[in-house]
């Protein structure tokens, strides 16, 4: 329960040190949605076909990073629609035992994302599902991880209303945030001596 409460707490910090950050608009490749509209439209060229996908990405991993790269081989730009901390919070509840969600704040998540390779645009977003973002921007292509299917994806009939196709990608390396955190406090609940050899 300690270290529950000390990551929540950690993250508390992280969320008012976020504060001190640039703004997201002068994040390099961080955009509201209304300047990616117009990037995307003064020079479509540059951008399409474009490849969209959404997600809270709150601690990167691997698998992350695996499926980022799979998804901008698809189109000749990679859009990240993210989700901005309330909707985390609205589709990720609090489990027992477990820190609340996000760990990391937006700005900072979208400015990690940012600086990935394939990625060319992070937009963040305040709705549960990213069906706003999708019409707007009409995407040529949609993905999301292997583990969804199309019958279940609530983006895709705004995809296929703006002409789009979906692909879903299988994602390499099993991993996840919550597992991530869920070893970060089995480690520590570890006995002594265990907790010693990892704190290298």
């Amino acid at each position: 329960m300690i270290k529950v409460q000390a990551i929540a707490f950690f993250g508390r910090m992280i969320h008012r040190c976020s504060n001190w950050l640039v703004v997201t608009a002068m994040i390099s490749g961080v955009y509201t949605l209304r300047e990616l509209e117009e990037a995307i439209a003064s020079d479509p060229d540059n951008w399409r076909p474009i490849v969209f996908t959404n997600g809270c990405f709150d601690i990167l991993h691997a698998g992350h990073v695996r499926y980022l790269q799979a998804a901008k081989g698809l189109g000749r730009s990679l859009v990240v629609g993210l989700n901005s901390d309330a909707s985390v919070q609205a589709i990720k509840p609090q489990q027992p035992g477990l820190p609340p969600r996000p760990i990391v704040p937006e700005n900072q998540r979208a400015e990690v994302l940012a600086a990935l390779k394939p990625v060319d645009a992070v937009v963040i977003f305040s709705e549960i599902t990213a069906t706003k973002l999708i019409s707007i921007l009409k995407p040529d292509i949609y993905v999301k991880g292997g583990d969804y299917q199309l019958e279940t994806l609530p983006e895709a009939p705004a995809v296929i209303a703006g002409g789009g196709k979906i692909s879903l990608i299988e994602i390499e390396v099993p991993s996840s945030t919550s597992a991530i955190v869920k070893r970060i406090l089995d480690l520590d609940a570890g006995p002594p001596d265990r907790k010693q050899q990892t704190v290298s």
